[in-house]
């Protein structure tokens, strides 16, 4: 049985995120350090946020390491690991960053490689056992690329490994519903685009529908 899709919530914004973690309605929630400035955090806020999205329910929670040099950026990868074992760290996928990703991965810990943009990069992280890869759809798109094609292709290199695609950058609901036609199981969005993922109109009328004629028949269903 093909297992089923998991949700993420891609921003920093408590207020935003509360509602879906307390609806059961997403895995986790993805963050990096643009995600964190625009909700006007910074990373001495990451230790705190874990602590809120743990206490709500979140599975796992995905902060983004920096640093110039490989020692830099493992040093933090490693404080980002410690915060507990929902922790996910995202490392970028530069020359820099491939090594600390490798090796933290070797020693069993979670560990995402972020800003994946080519297909032989999806290879080599599958070689190297690292647990997800994020690839982003609306900026492949802008870099005029076909961004769908790509991720599905890296999806196929990342088959029968023990890394998955977890496709980020997604603009509306259905990125969500082709990026899962596509093979890709981890879907990380704002938290707008999830909400309107909820909703159609005629479900709306449908349930309108349904609740006058419940209102209109209450007095006899409950005497």
């Amino acid at each position: 049985m093909t297992a089923a899709p998991r949700l993420y919530a891609d921003s920093a914004v408590v207020d935003e995120i509360a509602p879906l973690l307390a609806g059961k309605l997403i895995h986790g929630v993805t963050t990096n350090p643009t995600i964190l400035e625009r909700a006007g955090r910074t990373g001495a806020h990451i230790p705190d946020l874990y602590d809120t999205w743990s206490t709500q329910g979140a599975d796992e929670i995905f902060f983004q390491a920096w640093g110039a040099d490989e020692a830099t950026l493992e040093k933090r990868a490693r404080e980002i690991l410690a915060l507990g074992p929902r922790a996910v760290v995202k490392v970028p996928a530069t020359a820099t960053g491939f090594p600390v990703a490798a090796r933290l991965a070797h020693e069993g810990n979670s560990v995402l490689l972020t800003a994946v943009y080519a297909v032989p990069q999806a290879l080599a992280a599958a070689a190297a056992g690292i647990r997800y890869i994020a690839p982003y759809l609306g900026r492949l798109r802008d870099a005029g690329h076909d961004g769908l094609a790509t991720i599905a292709a890296m999806q196929s290199q990342c088959a029968g490994s023990d890394t998955d695609v977890l496709a980020a950058s997604i603009r509306s609901p259905q990125d969500l519903v082709d990026l899962r036609d596509a093979g890709v199981r981890h879907l990380t969005a704002n938290p707008a685009v999830l909400r309107e993922a909820l909703v159609c109109e005629a479900s709306d009328e449908a349930a309108a529908v349904f609740e006058a004629t419940a209102a209109g028949g209450s007095e006899d269903a409950t005497a």
